[in-house]
Parts: structure tokens; sequence; C-alpha cells
């Protein structure tokens, strides 16, 4: 096995086999439309079949840190939950439970620590306070109904 020299690692290859693709999931590449072009395939358009009548990869490039890489979709990352930068005017439940008693109305002014509701999850009431002063817009729950985690429970004007 020979150790890999100056230019290898200038053309970011390793290993005596420099023309070999990398057999893990990401191929790192300096010129990204030729290996999506490859990877590919020349298909009948529908993007699913390569001309050979066999299922393609899909793939996706990604920059990180200046360098352009390209990988594979699997399920997960196809199933992924999408991040969304946190919108400061939505209140989300962070537990599943029961409302058990809603203390604001739409229009009400409210203070940082202040009563929202209370929620009854695992058989314990948890009150839940406002995180910062606002005016409410809208209230999503009402008393009786069963949220889960993530539910959006009020909306807020500054």
């Amino acid at each position: 096995m020979t150790r890999p020299t100056a230019r290898d690692k200038q053309n970011n290859v390793a290993g005596p086999d420099k023309d070999a693709k990398p057999s893990g999931q990401v191929l790192k590449t300096k010129n990204l439309d030729a290996a999506l072009q490859e990877t590919a395939g020349n298909g009948n358009g529908n993007g699913d079949e390569n001309g050979n009548g066999e299922r393609k990869k899909r793939s996706k490039s990604l920059v990180v840190g200046g360098t352009k890489y390209l990988t594979q979709y699997n399920k997960k990352f196809e199933n992924r939950v999408k991040w969304m930068n946190p919108d400061r005017n939505m209140i989300f439940s962070i537990i599943p439970g029961t409302v058990i008693k809603v203390f604001v109305n739409p229009g009400d002014k409210v203070s940082e620590g202040d009563s929202m509701i209370i929620l009854e999850a695992m058989k314990m009431r948890n009150k839940v306070l406002f995180p910062r002063e606002g005016t409410i817009s809208k209230v999503r729950v009402r008393e009786g109904e069963k949220i889960p985690r993530g539910h959006l429970i009020i909306e807020m004007e500054d």
C-alpha cells in the first residue's frame, strides 16, 4: 500500500487507487455537475429509473465548510421533520395532555410569567406560563381538548 502524496491530498484523493469512487454514502467532488449527471442516469424523464430500467439512487448536493458534497438520500432523510426558525409569536405545547383551564382570551394583554393554561399530563396538572409579554391574537385550544406535543396553543402579537 502506498502513502498519499502531496498532489493526492491537494486533489482530495486518499490511497493508491485514485480513480475509484468512495464506497461510502458521501462523494466529495470538485465537479459537482458531472457527478450529478453520472448518478442521475439517462432515464425516461420521471426521475425514477435509469436507462436500464433499474431504480436510480437520488442524490443531493450540499456545501459544508466550502467543500461541495454529493450524498444519497435515504428514508430517514426523506421523512425528516424539516427545521423551521422558531416564531416567537407562536406558543407550542412541549408535552401532550388535556387542557383543563384556559386563562386568556383573544385581545388580552399579558406579561411574562402570567398563567396561560393548565395542562394535565399523566395525572399531573402543569401550569403553563407566558414566556414574554404581548397581546393574544388567537387561542387555538379549548378546555377539555387533548393536544399532542408540538400543538399550537396560542398566537401572540408584540
